[in-house]
C-alpha cells in the first residue's frame, strides 16, 4: 500500500515538475500578473471568459463520440500527396500585399511594413510535434532566413497552431514588435523575447505602431496550452489600418455579435483574412463553419475574403478540402469577392482581377 502510494506521489511530481520546466507550454501569469489582468472586463472569476454563452464543455458522452469518430478511416481527411506550393515574394511592398503560408500563418505588407500574422511555421501544431503526422505540405515554401526584417508580429491568442515555440525561436531575432493580447506576452517572454520588444492589449484597444493603426478586437474563442492554463491568456481578433488600406484578421472565433459591432465601428475592409476551416456542429461555438464565415465577412463590412485556418493541419472531422469549397459556394452565392491563394501565393488585394484557381481540386 505504502509503496503504490509512493509511486503515485512521485508520478504526481514528475509531472508537475515535467509541466513547469518544459518550455513549449509558456509560463503560465504569475499572481502579480493575473492582479493587473483582473483589471479587464474580459476577466471573470479568475480567468478569462467570453462575454456570450459558449458551449465549450463536453459531456462524457459527446467526448468517447468525438474519439470515436477520429479513430474512423476517412481517406480525404488529409491530402493523398503534400501540396504544391507557391514560391513567395518574401519583401516589403508600398502595396498592401497578403501571402498565405497555410492554417492561419500570413505575412502582410502594408506601406512598407511587413507584419506576420499567426506565425505557426513548425511541423505540426502540438506540445510534441515530432509525434503525428505534420502539415499537409510537408514543408514551408520558405527559409526562415529569407525573411525580412519583421516590423511586427500580430498573434490572436496562444493555441500551439498559431502560438508555435520553435517558430519563435527561429524568427525572434528579426522582430522588431509583438503586438499579443493579455497575457501571451508570458510565453513569449520564458522563449527568450526581450519584454521590450512585447506590447499586450485588451478588446477594443486602439493604438498607433510604426505608422499604422491597431485596434485588438473581440473574438469568441478559449485559450490555454496545458491542462491548467485554460483562460489563463485573452484571445482575440485585430484591425489593422494604415492610410490606404484597412485589414481585419479574425483570429479564431465562433460565429458571434461582435463580427457587426467591429464592421460598425471599424469598417469598411479591404480584405478580411477570416477563418474557416477546423470546425464541427459540436464545437461551433468556437469556430465558424464556412458559411458563418462569409457572413461574418459581410458584417464586418469585408471587400475582399481570404479564407484561413485550413489547408496546412487536420483538427477537425471533415474533408481537408470542405472549408474552401463550403466557402466559395457561399460567396458566390452572396456575391462576395473571395481569394482562394495557393499556399506561399501572394495576393495584391488592390489589383483589378485577383488571379486564383480551385487548386485544392487537382490534389483532392
Amino acid at each position: 500500500m505504502l509503496l503504490t502510494l509512493a509511486i503515485v506521489v512521485g508520478l504526481i511530481v514528475v509531472i508537475v515538475l515535467f509541466m513547469y520546466g518544459y518550455p513549449v507550454f509558456g509560463r503560465r501569469p504569475s499572481q502579480e500578473k493575473a492582479q493587473k489582468l483582473s483589471r479587464s472586463p474580459q476577466y471573470v472569476q479568475g480567468k478569462f471568459q467570453n462575454p456570450v454563452p459558449t458551449g465549450m464543455d463536453m459531456n462524457l458522452r459527446t467526448t468517447l463520440g468525438i474519439l470515436r469518430d477520429f479513430t474512423k478511416s476517412a481517406p480525404n481527411r488529409r491530402p493523398a500527396t503534400p501540396l504544391v506550393m507557391d514560391v513567395p515574394l518574401l519583401q516589403k511592398d508600398a502595396e498592401t500585399k497578403v501571402t498565405w503560408f497555410g492554417h492561419s500563418a500570413s505575412l502582410l505588407t502594408i506601406e512598407g511594413k511587413a507584419l506576420l500574422l499567426d506565425p505557426m511555421f513548425g511541423r505540426a501544431p502540438s506540445p510534441f510535434p515530432w509525434f503525428g503526422k505534420g502539415r499537409y505540405s510537408g514543408d514551408l515554401p520558405f527559409e526562415v532566413a529569407e525573411l525580412p526584417v519583421i516590423d511586427a508580429v500580430v498573434l490572436s491568442h496562444d493555441h500551439y497552431d498559431h502560438l508555435d515555440y520553435g517558430s519563435i525561436l527561429k524568427i525572434k531575432h528579426k522582430v522588431n514588435k509583438f503586438l499579443v493580447p493579455l497575457g501571451v506576452g508570458g510565453h513569449l517572454e520564458r522563449w527568450g523575447v526581450p519584454p521590450e520588444k512585447i506590447a499586450e492589449y485588451d478588446w477594443w484597444d486602439e493604438f498607433t505602431y510604426d505608422g499604422l493603426t491597431f485596434a485588438c478586437t473581440p473574438a469568441t474563442h478559449f485559450s490555454g496550452r496545458s491542462m491548467t492554463d485554460r483562460g489563463a491568456t485573452l484571445w482575440c481578433s485585430w484591425v489593422i489600418k494604415g492610410e490606404q488600406s484597412s485589414v481585419f484578421f479574425s483570429g479564431d472565433s465562433g460565429y458571434s455579435p461582435h463580427f457587426k459591432a467591429i464592421g460598425q465601428k471599424y469598417g469598411p475592409f479591404d480584405v478580411t483574412l477570416m477563418e474557416c476551416g477546423q470546425y464541427d456542429e459540436r464545437w461551433a461555438d468556437i469556430h465558424m463553419l464556412p458559411e458563418e464565415t462569409v457572413q461574418a465577412h459581410m458584417e464586418v463590412k469585408g471587400k475582399l475574403l481570404i479564407p484561413i485556418h485550413w489547408g496546412a493541419f487536420t483538427l477537425a472531422l471533415h474533408d481537408w478540402f470542405d472549408p474552401v469549397e463550403r466557402a466559395v459556394r457561399a460567396a458566390n452565392l452572396h456575391h462576395v469577392r473571395i481569394a482562394t491563394p495557393k499556399i506561399g501565393q501572394t495576393v495584391d488585394i488592390h489589383a483589378n482581377t485577383i488571379q486564383t484557381t480551385t487548386w485544392w481540386k487537382a490534389q483532392s
